[in-house]
């Protein structure tokens, strides 16, 4: 299963951690994401005003962080093939550094 922005949020919802509403939401095509395993830092598409807790790492690894806020953006959860971005890999126009994602839920269907 993967998730998608307010995805990424019911997913954290479903496996009971509320979210939190940010203080100024993340809005627009500019948004600077650290990918956790490469290092690289993505340009990201997004638009929305909550996000999941911190305490949401007791189940599932961080993949993403946004650099603006320091907030989560990305899991893997542990006990599952689901994963996670808040943000819009697949926003057109726009960044598309993050289109990887998309081949990464393909073999992990094909898995």
């Amino acid at each position: 299963m993967f998730g998608i922005c307010l995805g990424h949020q019911l997913l954290s919802i479903s496996h009971g951690y509320d979210t939190f509403k940010l203080k100024f939401g993340h809005h627009g095509g500019n948004h600077p994401v650290k990918n956790e395993k490469t290092g690289l830092v993505e340009i990201t598409a997004q638009n929305h005003n909550y996000n999941v807790p911190d305490n949401i790492t007791e189940i599932a690894e961080v993949t993403h962080i946004n650099l603006f806020d320091n907030t989560i953006e990305g899991l893997k959860y542990n006990d599952s093939p689901i994963f996670s971005v808040q943000h819009h890999p697949e926003s057109s126009p726009g960044p598309k550094e993050s289109r990887y994602i998309f081949k990464e839920f393909l073999s992990l269907i094909k898995r």
